[in-house]
């Protein structure tokens, strides 16, 4: 019972009534104060007040919260911008001769129904010129410099900005989006298309930025561990308010701030406009973009307007300017920058104070400042944000640049929901452009139907001050360049011992791919190369023994005691650790992939990334970012583990993977292999090093699926010519023992589908007097690539038989392949083939059971092989028709 004679506490109501109060009357008096505000000042002075101590504590180093959002205004104020270190008058020549050609670019193509956009590098021009001309480092000093990740759809203006240099012709803009030939130039950022320009393939909405980030974050693991020394390189990201929809541009911005990447600059281009509409049309991007980076910890400076709203906001003295344009939905700001003068009085500047405060402005000014005012048009804005953003300690920076899509490209384009899809000006917006941009070409260059081209000479003081710019800030941009030497050839004793075999033990090929690149991870010459990559599933794949010795990377170092720190296998984090532990996040992964395996590009520092994860989260979750990175033309290992469809016991549905390999197969970069044995796994990895890292490198990755089925390892056989096999896809692994003449058939399986073969093999022989000769296939993807080529050789009037053809030539019998995969995989070979050809394959969903039951499920097991082997048999006469039924009733596969 409550005691009447005990005073009743307010009980807590918040998360402050917690926590002690040291000193309640103080606490009363600062909220008696602030209510005395707002009574006689307003509410408006007193968030005013709160704020500015909020700043003040901040400043001071008294820790507090940070808050989320700010006033829809420039951080940098006027008053705080930096002195401009550059001719203004050349730059904004300049820009406007990229403008230009950026524009004729694209209307010359979509003149041949090409395509094109041409808006959003309008909007952005000066986002992309203040970086160039006074931020971004090029390669000509340490050979590194800044990484650039470009807005795909703004690709027509860094191209304009490349021809102006002069490393690009006349020629070559004419063959915008007409590569067919060999001379033209890609859509969009294509490394692998051109080469000596693109670094960093961005179109693929979502995967730039992300990419940048695990960039920066991946600089700073090759510098902690003393690889390359990358403190001077910064990235930069440049995406659309659009493109943060997209779940991966904000997948790893915790990661960005918690490591501290400071080295990182996202530039959003805020021009409220996605594809086909507004980003934000009752709301505001920015103000929740700003809210969504500060809480992920990023420092935010969004520049949002122009010069022309300088001395309107140093007048609004009553705070109801900043209030108005914070409450303006974007769809209407879009409206705004559309519309005349009377209509920005009627729908903007409502009420006494503002309808007072633009009466002193003409019509002309007014529409001024919603068309063309905006922060990122104007350069000594953009100016003042990217170097507050480069000065910046701690944490990354975001740039939030407000601008109107299709600025300076007329009323028909300017904040048009449908310029997106508008690919061309006609001569009369060309003649409008002109004169907006005030350059100076003559009528009489467009006076016909094609606009041309404008480029004011080599020797013009606009060329000669751009080389000079790039050349202070150590060379052109973008540029890719290639300087890596080969790596040594690892050693031969780490293969050997897999190729031994595994003894008297069972193995399993994840395990014995990991500890074959635990062992070369000794190496004293390419070692450190390596570079493990796995998301939160170490364990899983006996990866764990890595942990004390390689250690696992943290920039903190390890600041705690690990609960496992008595165990010999306990969890090191170092500072200099080599295992990547990306937590649950395969797209973070693969970002993380890409930038190790393309370092022998972008720093000229080959490194060797093994990236392993559940198989069937691998291509089927990030399949795009793989295609992206057979664009960058990365080069490394990538493993499925726990692989095939059967093999992942109890999982059920969504784990079994049976059609990685058919996903795989549609990547052009991507060199596919399903071995069966550790000394399969051994010749692999070696070939894969010599085409990746050897004298005549290649642009590929290699996938190889391992099982998580301890098996035995059997040494490689002594049969001639196995290793050419194992890499080019077939070999003969057992063949049927010798006898009298009689049925005979030949299996062809890959992975652990080779042990359901060999059992098969076995029975065949014993119950059937069937003969049957097992064949590995590692590769049922590059035996297809080869005979494709083989078949375009024939088209050119050559004679090449393509090597499964060759291996497979004469052999007797039917031929029934089987893996742990669907049928298309094995299928993929079929055509070339002489004999009757038939698959057994793992189409549809996964289930859960024992291995055992799930491989009669899908009918894939040795009996099932059997009784596939008989019917085939007996369609080409060899058997009779009442052996398959026999068979059947035998081994319980009947209805």
């Amino acid at each position: 019972m409550n005691d009447p004679s005990r005073p009743t506490e307010t009980p807590a109501t918040s998360e402050l009534d917690q926590l002690p109060d040291r000193d309640r009357e103080e606490t009363a008096e600062w909220q008696a104060s602030l209510d005395a505000v707002v009574r006689n000042a307003g509410p408006d002075r007193a968030a005013y007040l709160m704020r500015r101590v909020h700043e003040f504590a901040d400043a001071s180093g008294t820790p507090l919260p940070p808050l989320l959002s700010s006033d829809y205004i420039n951080t940098v104020p006027a008053a705080a911008q930096p002195a401009f270190d550059g001719d203004l008058e050349m730059e904004s020549r300049i820009t406007a001769l990229n403008r230009w050609n950026a524009a004729a670019m694209v209307t010359r193509g979509s003149r041949l129904g090409l395509g094109g956009h041409i808006s959003t590098y309008a909007s952005a021009a000066w986002l992309y010129e203040i970086g160039f001309n006074h931020f971004f480092r090029g390669k000509d000093g340490d050979g590194s410099g800044d990484q650039l990740f470009l807005q795909g759809h703004a690709s027509p203006g860094i191209y304009a900005r490349v021809f102006l240099e002069g490393r690009l012709s006349a020629e070559q803009l004419e063959g915008f989006r007409r590569e067919a030939g060999g001379h033209g130039l890609p859509s969009y950022p294509h490394p692998r298309r051109l080469p000596w320009l693109w670094e960093f393939p961005t179109v693929s909405m979502g995967l730039g930025p992300l990419g940048a980030v695990y960039q920066a974050r991946f600089n700073r693991y090759l510098h902690a561990r003393g690889i390359k020394d990358t403190s001077a390189s910064r990235v930069w990201a440049f995406l659309g308010d659009g493109e943060t929809d997209e779940p991966e541009s904000m997948a790893a911005l915790a990661l960005a701030s918690r490591e501290g990447l400071d080295n990182l600059t996202f530039v959003v281009n805020c021009n409220l406009q996605r594809l086909d509409g507004p980003v934000r049309s009752n709301s505001k991007i920015v103000q929740e973009l700003e809210a969504r980076f500060r809480g992920a910890g990023w420092n935010v400076v969004k520049t949002l307007w122009g010069e022309a709203w300088d001395p309107l906001l140093a007048q609004d003295t009553t705070g109801d300017l900043v209030r108005r344009l914070g409450e303006v939905p974007d769809a209407q700001l879009q409206t705004l920058a559309a519309r005349d003068a009377a209509y920005i009085r009627e729908k903007f500047f409502a009420g006494t104070a503002l309808s007072a405060l633009a009466a002193s402005l003409s019509d002309a000014q007014v529409v001024e400042l919603f068309e063309n005012s905006r922060g990122g048009h104007e350069p000594l804005k953009v100016y003042a944000a990217y170097r507050a953003a480069v000065e910046h300690r701690g944490a990354p920076t975001v740039v939030l640049a407000q601008t109107v899509k299709g600025h300076t490209l007329g009323s028909a384009f300017e904040s048009r929901n449908a310029n997106h899809q508008m690919k061309k000006l006609t001569m009369a917006q060309f003649r409008e452009l002109r004169d907006t941009l005030e350059l100076p070409i003559p009528d009489s260059a467009l006076a016909g139907d094609q606009v041309p081209f404008w480029h004011p000479g080599p020797d013009s003081p606009e060329v000669r001050y751009l080389h000079e710019r790039r050349a202070s800030l150590g060379g052109p941009l973008p540029l890719r360049r290639v300087t890596a030497a080969p790596l040594p050839e690892p050693p031969a004793k780490p293969f050997e011992a897999l190729e031994k075999g595994s003894g008297h033990q069972e193995m399993a090929t994840t395990m014995a791919l990991v500890r074959l690149v635990k062992d070369l991870m000794r190496d004293e010459r390419t070692g450190a190369r390596w570079v493990p990559i796995v998301p939160d599933e170490a364990r899983t794949f006996g990866m764990e023994s890595m942990f004390p010795t390689a250690g696992i990377y943290s920039p903190q170092g390890q600041l705690y005691d690990p609960v496992d720190a008595d165990q010999l296998l306990h969890y090191r984090e170092s500072a200099s650790g080599q295992l990547l532990i990306e937590g649950i996040t395969e797209a973070g992964s693969v970002a993380e992939f890409t930038a190790a395996a393309t370092s022998y590009a972008t720093h000229g520092e080959p490194m060797i990334p093994f990236y392993i994860f559940y198989a069937m989260f691998g291509f089927q979750r990030t399949g795009d970012q793989f295609w992206a990175l057979g664009d960058q033309m990365g080069r490394g290992f990538v493993v499925g583990g726990t692989a095939g469809r059967t093999t992942m016991t109890g999982e059920g549905l969504q784990h079994g993977d049976g059609h990685s390999h058919l996903l795989a197969a549609t990547n052009p970069a991507a060199v596919s292999y399903d071995p069966a044995f550790a000394y399969e796994i051994a010749v692999i990895v070696r070939d894969g090093l010599r085409r990746m890292y050897g004298e005549r490198p290649e642009n590929v990755f290699y996938y190889l699926t391992v099982y998580n089925e301890p098996k035995h390892q059997p040494a490689m056989p002594a049969v001639p010519g196995i290793e050419e096999g194992i890499v080019r896809g077939i070999y003969r692994f057992r063949t049927a023992e010798p006898g009298a003449a009689g049925p005979r058939l030949q299996l062809l399986s890959s992975g652990t589908a080779v042990h359901w073969a060999l059992r098969a093999q076995e029975i065949l022989a014993a119950d059937w007097g069937v003969r049957a000769d097992v064949w590995s296939v590692t590769s049922w993807t590059e035996l297809r690539r080869d005979a494709m080529d083989a078949d375009d050789a024939t088209m050119r009037g050559e004679e090449r038989t393509p090597f499964v053809a060759r291996a497979l030539a004469g052999a007797p019998g039917p031929v029934l392949a089987v893996s742990d995969w669907m049928r298309q995989v094995p299928d993929q070979i079929s055509q070339w083939i002489e004999q009757d050809y038939y698959s057994l394959g793992t189409d549809g969903f996964g289930l859960s059971d024992t291995r055992e039951d799930v491989r009669r499920y899908f009918r894939v097991d040795a009996e099932s092989i059997v009784v596939t082997a008989l019917d085939r048999l007996a369609r080409a006469g060899q058997v009779s028709p009442a052996a398959v039924d026999q068979a059947r009733e035998r081994y319980g596969l009947g209805r």
